[in-house]
């Protein structure tokens, strides 16, 4: 019998601390439930560096809790790497394909011809709410059908970057950040990433 080969996805979103790691969570629990954690690697990470070495939101970690998931992921920031080591980069909502940080001293880099858009991202930390007025380029979001051109931006990407909401069976594309939310909008993203990860697992396995 031949070998089986692991599979590799990274879960992303702002910050690591909110709904990237309840979705890499949820698939932990889920392929350790089909006996197949062996053919995973799976991890989570952010765009920004605001949170790097953060437990997650004590919100999130409540939620995983309620449905008997524990983790002990520690947020970390998305790099250049990833993009030539795992299979599969999901994201939550469309704002987190528009820029992934470069490591320092290196030229920025972006999932998406964000610079050609016209996209660019604030570099404000949670807590700032954004005038448009203020800066009219953090209004600026970058197109779904962009995604057919993302992994031309970083050399030797062999991720598919996708949305993680794009397998969604009840068609809900964004998985909204619940950070300024209350425990009702952790759980609607715990159902969300379970409904997604579920599906993404069955199409990927």
């Amino acid at each position: 019998m031949a070998e089986q080969v692991s599979k590799s996805v990274l879960f992303v979103c702002l910050g690591n601390i909110c709904r990237s790691p309840i979705a890499e969570a949820v698939f932990r629990k889920l392929v350790t439930d089909q006996n197949i954690s062996d053919n995973w690697v799976i991890d989570s990470g952010a765009v920004s560096d605001w949170n790097v070495g953060r437990a997650p939101d004590p919100r999130a970690v409540s939620c995983l809790r309620n449905h008997g998931i524990n983790t002990a992921h520690k947020a970390r920031q998305v790099t250049k790497e990833d993009f030539a080591t795992f299979d599969y980069i999901l994201c939550m909502d469309e704002s987190n394909l528009s820029r992934v940080p470069a490591p320092k001293g290196e030229e920025q880099i972006f999932m998406l011809p964000a610079l050609a858009t016209g996209t660019a991202w604030s570099g404000r930390p949670h807590g700032h709410k954004v005038d448009p007025d203020e800066d009219a380029t953090c209004a600026v979001r970058p197109r779904q059908k962009d995604l057919n051109r993302k992994s031309n931006q970083v050399k030797n990407c062999k991720a598919k970057i996708e949305l993680l909401g794009s397998y969604d069976p009840q068609k809900q594309l964004i998985i909204e950040d619940p950070y300024y939310g209350n425990d009702s909008d952790f759980e609607t993203v715990y159902q969300q990433c379970m409904r997604c990860c579920r599906a993404f697992l069955e199409k990927a396995h």
